[in-house]
């Protein structure tokens, strides 16, 4: 894939795709989420963490689709997980 379809795909400018390429500069976490969607892989896989590209969508069911989604649904799925593992310590620890 060039820089130039790739800065398209993943919304970035392309000078943005050469630095990164370069190793000048290095993508914000925003920056990485949005490679990995244009490349279809995860995080962790551009991060050298594993060897599997789909890595996350293998071993967990539950980000399966998060790629589909756009940014609002992204943090709306963040909150809710964040609100479910609050309620979880909550009731844990009422036991």
């Amino acid at each position: 894939m060039s820089q130039a379809a790739l800065a398209k795909d993943s919304g970035l400018p392309p000078s943005s795709i050469a630095h990164f390429e370069a190793g000048t500069r290095k993508p914000s976490f925003d920056s990485l989420r949005k490679l990995a969607n244009a490349l279809s892989v995860t995080t962790d896989f551009l991060l050298g963490r594993t060897d599997n590209p789909e890595g996350a969508a293998e071993a967990d069911p539950l980000y399966r689709d998060m790629q589909k989604l756009n940014d609002e649904n992204r943090r709306q799925a963040a909150d809710f997980m964040r609100f479910l593992a609050e309620k979880h310590d909550r009731e844990a620890g009422k036991k």
